[in-house]
């Protein structure tokens, strides 16, 4: 017992030198349990590449559970046994951390909200606040609460309200929350959601990180990405925390994400620096 509280001690102090790590330190000898990271759905592709390269590096394993954060935090209240959890706020780890038992967190990456729109609408970045607020136009939104990607969403609103006085009020009225919630649908599998949302015609314009926008045009190349304005633009800030008394190779996964290797990956695939 003294032996591991020595080895969990060495490895938190690790964590919160990371920062001023020259490298990823080296995992001795891999653990034979993975790694269980709970990770935000937008960072699927990426955490997937990243997680293989960390398996063939260190010989150590990671399972990898991916999720609406909220939804995520709410299961690991619930007893679900994830060590490491990277959200796409930083507000559901804080809460993990305040009750106790996991790190404060650190932001590791960004990203930053997008529109994407169907080929019938035709919207730039200056038309982007007229098309939204068209009477004609459905707005899909992700669920706010469950899905940080909801709660940016509304924050955009508010943005909005500030350049034309009550756009807040027709925008929270009309959005549908079509994604992020418990009961959201589904799509089919080898789907990914944006694509499959907009393929189903469930809206006009769907506002979602940028990462996915770009991700859900590879798949149906008919739908559009249209950047906000600056004046609407809400930023991402992805938060990582880790189970206080997590195993070495938890943490050591932890801090790899910091390091440039991974951050690489991120950049890659369109996140952006902590």
């Amino acid at each position: 017992m003294a032996r591991r509280s020595l080895v969990a001690a060495a490895a938190v102090a690790a964590w919160a030198l990371a920062g001023c790590s020259a490298g990823p330190a080296k995992v001795p000898v891999a653990d034979t349990a993975p790694v269980l990271v709970h990770a935000a759905g937008s960072l699927r592709e990426a955490f997937t590449e990243i997680a293989r390269d960390h398996e063939a590096r260190t010989g150590q394993k990671v399972a990898l559970a991916f999720g609406a954060s909220g939804l995520l935090r709410e299961r690991i209240e619930k007893g679900e046994p994830a060590q490491v959890f990277a959200s796409a706020d930083t507000d559901h780890p804080q809460r993990l951390a305040a009750r106790g038992g996991w790190s404060a967190p650190v932001v590791f990456t960004r990203n930053a909200l997008c529109a994407l729109t169907s080929e019938q609408i035709s919207a730039t970045s200056d038309t982007l606040l007229a098309t939204l607020l068209r009477s004609d136009v459905r707005v899909g939104t992700s669920t706010p609460k469950a899905d940080p990607s909801g709660d940016y969403a509304w924050a955009l609103f508010r943005q909005a309200d500030k350049m034309q006085p009550g756009a807040y009020a027709q925008l929270d009225a009309k959005a549908l929350k079509l994604t992020g919630g418990a009961d959201s649908p589904k799509p089919p599998a080898g789907r990914g959601t944006y694509a499959w949302v907009m393929e189903q015609r469930q809206a006009d314009v769907f506002l979602t990180y940028c990462t996915n926008a770009v991700a859900a045009q590879a798949e149906v190349p008919r739908l559009r990405v249209v950047q906000l304005p600056p004046a609407l633009q809400v930023g991402a800030a992805y938060g990582l925390t880790v189970r206080a008394d997590a195993p070495g190779a938890a943490q050591m996964f932890a801090e790899a994400l910091r390091q440039p290797a991974a951050q690489a990956v991120l950049r890659r695939m369109g996140f952006g620096a902590p």
